[in-house]
């Protein structure tokens, strides 16, 4: 059991639209260069693989990918895209779900851990990534920074995005550490869709300490996949933790 929200067939089908700009070259470059040169010659297993933004991509590269993915319909949009032998995917959760062999590279992109409700059950992720890896393989957690600095007292809401076609807001549960992503989407006929999913973030540091939990040493972490410095200001990380030799 996993307290992450099941993505239904609708919500899947209509995934990769929403994401151009995820999708684009711009962002998939310099994330698939990233994680190519961590896998080496060894393969990568996705957490939560979705329909493949990022895996099929890095497939593509010439590195072996494997997938772990809670939600079918995710799974069926990305098998319309390459087929089991060239990139299998496992229906399972990510902290539990164990798949054959070792691994160079585990990773998971994109806030998908904060998709894990509890902190035991992020905790149980890290150390599901470290018994997948082989000795010297490494973790990569890509999340964003709790944007708690822009809440004044009294302010539960944040916006991250007000546009023609979309209005974005998170609200804040601050004892949970519980968010929830509100979204109003326009559609073409004029009329505007309402989502909402739960998140549980959690800080860089807390993240340090459930990879000690799990046996992983910290390598690296930057503000983006280009390696852009992380500071105080850095909206998101990407961290890299190590499994020791």
């Amino acid at each position: 059991m996993t307290s992450s929200e099941l993505w239904n067939r609708e919500t899947a089908d209509r995934y990769d639209a929403g994401e151009t700009v995820m999708s684009s070259a711009a962002v998939l470059g310099p994330t698939v260069d990233f994680l190519a040169e961590l896998a080496g010659e060894g393969r990568a297993l996705e957490f939560a693989i979705g329909t493949g933004r990022v895996g099929v991509p890095l497939r593509a590269r010439g590195v072996p990918v494997v997938g772990i993915e809670l939600s079918e319909p995710m799974a069926a949009v990305l098998r319309r895209k390459t087929d089991e032998e060239t990139l299998p995917v496992v229906i399972g959760d990510m902290a539990t779900t164990v798949v054959p062999g070792g691994f160079t590279l585990v990773y998971l992109v994109y806030n998908t851990i904060s998709n894990l409700l509890t902190q035991d059950e992020q905790v149980e992720c890290f150390r599901n990534a470290a018994r997948h890896l082989e000795p010297g393989g490494r973790f990569v957690v890509e999340l964003g920074v709790p944007p708690l600095r822009f809440l004044p007292p009294g302010q539960v809401a944040v916006p991250f995005d007000v546009s023609d076609r979309h209005c974005g807001f998170d609200t804040f549960d601050l004892v949970e550490q519980i968010l929830v992503s509100h979204h109003f989407t326009r559609d073409d006929d004029g009329r505007y869709r309402r989502g909402a999913s739960r998140h549980r973030y959690a800080w860089p540091a807390e993240l340090d300490l459930m990879a000690r939990i799990a046996g992983l040493e910290p390598e690296r972490r930057v503000a983006d996949w280009d390696g852009a410095p992380f500071t105080e200001d850095s909206g998101k990380h990407v961290s890299v933790w190590r499994k020791p030799a």
